[in-house]
Order: structure tokens, then sequence, then C-alpha cells
């Protein structure tokens, strides 16, 4: 970011301005300058002139809210330079103090810009450096705390994942074997048909041995007796 502030004088002296108000000197004060006096401009955030020092801020800071580039250039008193500084202190400053670990995505930066912009709309607009890195710094304790109730979420996700597997695990075996139990009926069905087949066939071969005993029983029956011819 640093490089974008000092390292391209030249960007910002072909930014065109909507009104003629902006003097020349004013491109020579976008340099990174050491002086410790820079020259003020005027308070009066909706001048011409802090306008277009606003529209050169949201080139340097295209992701940053309006009322926060307006608030940072107030406080300044409109020099741009100043303003610059103190929103790479603002954004950088936290950062710096945590080992620089921490980076500002793209929606943290967003939430905290809806916050900013409630904030004002309550009223309860920061007004020093301090009371923003405050804010800054209770964005992201809650962006914390967003985030751990998201792992705890996700946490009970994981348990009740773990007793769907074990159900689904119970409802398989219970499943396999109300299978083989039906195989075993299946097979008992074809047993007991094969058997009621024999008893079938045993019977009729019964009935047809109880046929022949009787006739063989009849015709003994039916045939005269014969006796030796020198018994008479």
């Amino acid at each position: 970011m640093s490089a974008i502030v000092c390292g391209k004088r030249s960007f910002f002296e072909e930014l065109p301005t909507s009104t003629g108000s902006v003097s020349p000197p004013v491109s020579k004060k976008l340099r990174c300058s050491s002086s410790n006096s820079p020259v003020r401009r005027s308070p009066f955030t909706n001048s011409p002139t802090a306008s277009a020092l606003i529209d050169q801020l949201r080139v340097v800071f295209p992701n940053t809210d309006k009322q926060l580039l307006e608030k940072a250039l107030e406080e300044s008193g409109n020099d741009l330079d100043s303003a610059i500084k103190s929103l790479n202190e603002l954004y950088f400053g936290y950062m710096d103090g945590n080992s620089g670990h921490m980076a500002l995505s793209n929606a943290a930066s967003s939430e905290e810009y809806v916050t900013v912009e409630k904030s004002s709309a309550n009223g309860n607009t920061p007004r020093s450096g301090a009371e923003w890195v405050e804010l800054f710094v209770t964005e992201m304790m809650n962006a914390t705390s967003e985030n751990t109730a998201v792992k705890e979420q996700i946490e009970v996700l994981v348990r009740e994942n773990s007793i769907l597997k074990r159900a689904v695990a119970i409802q398989h075996e219970r499943q396999k074997a109300y299978e083989e139990s039906s195989q075993e009926v299946q097979q008992l069905k074809q047993m007991l048909s094969t058997y009621q087949e024999q008893l079938r066939t045993l019977e009729v071969n019964n009935y047809v041995l109880r046929m022949h005993l009787r006739q063989a029983q009849e015709s003994n029956n039916c045939m005269p007796g014969r006796f030796h011819p020198d018994v008479f």
C-alpha cells in the first residue's frame, strides 16, 4: 500500500478532477513527503475540493467506505497525504500489533463497513483514531465469536453424522439378517414341497400295493379246492 502512496506520483497527477477549484500545488502534495507540517486544506468536506480529494482517495482505497474516507480526510484537515497516511496506519496498525499473521478479508471488511454505516446512522461514529482502532478490534472479536459458533455447529453436525452412520450400519445389519432369514425360509419351502411330492408318491405306491393285495386275496378265495384222487 505504501508503494501505491509513495511510488506513483504521475498516476495521481493524471487524475481528472470534476471542477477547476483544485490548484496546481495539489498534485505536488500527493507525493510521499517527510515534512511534519503539511499544508492544510479546507475542512468542509462538501466543497468541490473535498469531493475531488475523496475521489482520489477512493482510487487509492477502492474498497473503503466513503464515510470512512470523509472522516479520515476531515480529521487530517483535508490534507491528502495525511489522510492516506492515517488510513494506512488504521488498516495496518492492528495487524502489525498481532505479529502480522492476520489479514482482513473482503467479507470481514464488508461487515465492518456495514457496522460503520449503522454506527453513523445512529450517531455513534468514532471521532478519533483510537476509537476507530477499538471499533476494528471489536469487529475482529465478533468475527472470532462467529467462527467459534460455526465451529460448534460443525462439531454438532459431525456428531449427528456419526449417529446417522451408526444407525445406517445397524439398519444394514438388520437388513442382512432379514435377507438371510428369507433365504432360509425359501429353502425350507422348497424342502417342504419336495417332501410333499415324495409323500404323494408313497401314497400312490401304497394304494397300488393294496389293490394288488386285494386282487390276490380275491383270486385265492375263488379257486376250487384240489384234493388227491387216491384219498377218495
